[in-house]
């Protein structure tokens, strides 16, 4: 079973567009290391997903200014995240002849090896440190958050079809992607990034139009992102030949796929936050955190007290901070991400 395929060959849809086929070279400035389009589309991503969360940060209370605090924050820490979560699966390729470790290799992300789910995890603590800090919700955080990760994730995943990577096992679908794995041999698979890329754009279209208009409670959004994203993965993981394995551990006969499980826990860790925040707050969105800033903003124009426990609204979060009384946001059902992860690297992008 092949994983990878040549980058200097080109790359055809024979069961849609015939003869037609494209080759683009993965490098598109052959300077030092070279500037890759993976890392160009990356960074389009990225972009397209901070501008996306200023813009609706208001519908959650959270104000431009958050968002470009928490990138600094997440970009440097999620990169290390991504990287460190690939070699702890792949640690036998880091290792010397002796039995020690290449420490050098190691950090070399230049060379291909970061994981989503990496960046993920590191981020769902980075944020939690953040918006204690700051005195923000959390849920209110992540569920704009959930929206920008998934543009990262849907327009990133167009990285991995330059590079002839993250494709499915062989198939005769009619949506067959063809690509070559020497000069003289091709096969024909699955393009499974297509799949995810699609897969998070249908998700965040869901979250725009649909389940952000029905929050009840802070945390909705990073629910359904954890149920949506996970379905999507643990399906599209099982197609893939480059996927990550849990330390060549078995199940059933067959590898345990690191993603795969990981997507399956989420899945179920969604659901049953969403299941018990629901029935909590049934109805109503006077808890939600961005209706708890307006309440407060009016009994103060009005010189009435404001709702007890309401956290501090945003803006007024850094004024509190200076005195060490900056108030802690209210315990919110949803945990995930704030912001766009981290990218996953060429060559072997997980």
């Amino acid at each position: 079973m092949y994983e990878y395929a040549r980058t200097d060959m080109p790359i055809s849809f024979p069961g849609l567009f015939g003869d037609w086929s494209v080759n683009p070279d993965p490098v598109a400035i052959p300077i030092g290391n070279g500037v890759r389009w993976y890392g160009i589309i990356i960074c389009a991503g990225l972009i397209l997903a901070v501008l996306f969360c200023c813009r609706q940060g208001k519908k959650y209370g959270i104000t431009e200014d958050n968002v470009y605090d928490m990138m600094i924050w997440q970009i440097p820490l999620c990169i290390i995240g991504a990287r460190l979560y690939y070699v702890i699966f792949y640690l036998d390729l880091y290792r010397t002849a002796e039995g020690g470790f290449n420490w050098g290799k190691m950090i070399a992300i230049w060379d291909g090896g970061l994981a989503i789910y990496g960046a993920v995890i590191v981020a769902f603590f980075v944020l939690l440190v953040f918006c204690r800090k700051k005195g923000i919700s959390f849920g209110a955080f992540a569920d704009l958050g959930v929206m920008g990760l998934l543009i990262g994730q849907a327009v990133g995943r167009w990285g991995n079809f330059v590079n002839r990577e993250v494709f499915g096992s062989e198939t005769t679908l009619p949506w067959r992607m063809r690509v070559w794995v020497s000069t003289s041999e091709y096969i024909e698979v699955h393009p499974t990034f297509l799949y995810e890329s699609l897969w998070n754009l249908i998700g965040l279209l869901l979250i725009i139009f649909v389940i952000s208009k029905a929050r009840t409670f802070d945390g909705e959004n990073t629910c359904f992102y954890f149920i949506w994203y996970g379905m999507g993965r643990t399906w599209i993981e099982g197609m893939r030949t480059d996927t990550l394995k849990l330390f060549g551990w078995e199940l059933f006969g067959r590898p345990i796929l690191v993603s795969q499980l990981l997507s399956v826990l989420l899945v179920i860790a969604g659901a049953a936050v969403l299941f018990l925040n629901k029935r909590k707050h049934p109805h109503g969105q006077e808890t939600l955190f961005v209706n708890r800033q307006a309440a407060l903003r009016a009994a103060e124009e009005t010189g009435t007290a404001g709702p007890v426990g309401d956290a501090a609204p945003a803006g007024e979060a850094e004024s509190t901070e200076s005195t060490g009384e900056a108030e802690p946001a209210e315990p919110d059902g949803g945990a995930a991400p704030s912001a766009p992860a981290a990218p996953e690297q060429e060559g072997e992008g997980e």
